[in-house]
């Protein structure tokens, strides 16, 4: 045998077996991390999750509603629930003894699939003309707080849009608001 076929034949099964070593490597690496649950492409959530958010205290009444824009990470400072005056109930039950909530207003420039991203168990309505926006769809992630909680609307541009955080556990959340890739209306 010539040493080339030598090395091919010494080399060949050490490939094989790094190849799989490294499959088997990045396999538990992703499943390692929480974040990688979410079946939807959410790298520009996590993008955004990863920046510095910015401050915001959350409007315990519609009039004091601070503004959010997309793409933008925010940590909303969240009052007791019970301080907070909602435009319209809340589409969920959620605790109310020691809960947090409040609110923010939207407005898009073109209509669309957007995503609300939350980095924990934090229950959101969108309200358009005193209407609940229903919400298309949603995800979760158990563990993974960047973010914790995705909620897809359909939204209409021009539209001041009021979002309703209910339910909260904390003092804070911090909330994302981007255009989905999932398409527009």
């Amino acid at each position: 045998m010539t040493p080339t076929h030598i090395s091919v034949r010494v080399l060949l099964p050490f490939a094989l077996s790094l190849t799989v070593t490294l499959a088997v490597g990045v396999r538990l690496a992703h499943a390692d991390d929480p974040c990688a649950a979410f079946t939807w492409d959410v790298r520009h959530e996590r993008t955004l999750f990863g920046q510095q958010a910015r401050p915001l205290e959350a409007g315990q009444t519609l009039a004091a509603a601070p503004t959010v824009v997309i793409d933008h990470l925010y940590e909303l400072k969240l009052s007791e629930q019970a301080q907070v005056t909602f435009p319209v109930t809340p589409g969920k039950n959620a605790k109310s003894d020691g809960a947090y909530a409040g609110l923010a207003s939207l407005t898009v420039d073109s209509p669309g699939l957007y995503r609300i991203s939350l980095d924990q168990p934090v229950w959101v309505d969108v309200i358009a003309n005193g209407t609940v926006v229903p919400a298309k769809d949603h995800q979760g992630s158990s563990g993974c707080n960047a973010p914790h909680k995705i909620v897809e609307f359909l939204l209409p541009a021009g539209t001041p849009l009021t979002l309703q955080f209910s339910g909260g556990s904390f003092g804070t959340t911090k909330v994302t608001v981007t255009r989905s890739s999932g398409g527009t209306p």
